[in-house]
């Protein structure tokens, strides 16, 4: 099996270093995924730019987007990653293991929005027509549905990404949702 190791700055392309660069002036280090994606000359510059598109979501419906997709997929990095940027937006532990679940009790617009985006990815893009009149009758709109597909194929990448590499993970450690939940 091949190892991936997470690349020092000095091991990438020019162009990612200055990538690397920018990301320690505005986060204060560039995240092992990240670094891990500097293995490509364009893949990390291509993903950021995905990352930082404008959206019509907001930032608490965007990680309820990435907990939702990397719950499905088991993606320990991404999990991590999201419960502390969901934190930072304002969710609470409680709250971010609903999310996790694809089960929301305290928001039913945002429940609406994670039973659509696990239905997404459990059927490979084919969703329940009932899931899909729900998310409008929460009053979503069709950009907004454009925009949460597009999240989900972003949030797809980083975690086939670190399913097939297995970095480390430097984010602080969160709870398995079973044993959380039990």
């Amino acid at each position: 099996m091949q190892t991936f190791t997470v690349p020092a700055r000095e091991e990438v392309s020019p162009t990612n270093q200055v990538l690397f660069d920018n990301l320690q002036k505005a986060i204060g280090r560039v995240p092992n995924l990240y670094a891990t994606m500097a293995y490509s000359k364009n893949a990390l510059g291509t993903y950021l730019a995905l990352q930082s598109a404008g959206s019509s979501l907001k930032a608490k419906e965007k990680e309820v987007i990435n907990l939702v997709v990397s719950q499905v997929n088991h993606c320990d990095y991404c999990l991590a990653a999201h419960t502390t940027i969901a934190k930072l937006n304002g969710f609470s532990d409680e709250q971010v293991l609903e999310i996790r679940s694809g089960s929301i009790t305290f928001d039913n617009k945002l429940h609406t929005l994670a039973a659509l985006t696990k239905s997404f990815v459990v059927t490979r893009g084919k969703p329940d027509t009932e899931l899909t009149e729900n998310f409008f009758a929460a009053g979503y709109t069709r950009e907004n549905l454009v925009d949460a597909i597009v999240i989900i194929g972003d949030k797809i990448i980083t975690n086939f990404l670190h399913g097939v590499t297995q970095i480390p993970v430097d984010w602080p450690s969160i709870p398995d949702l079973q044993e959380a939940q039990a």
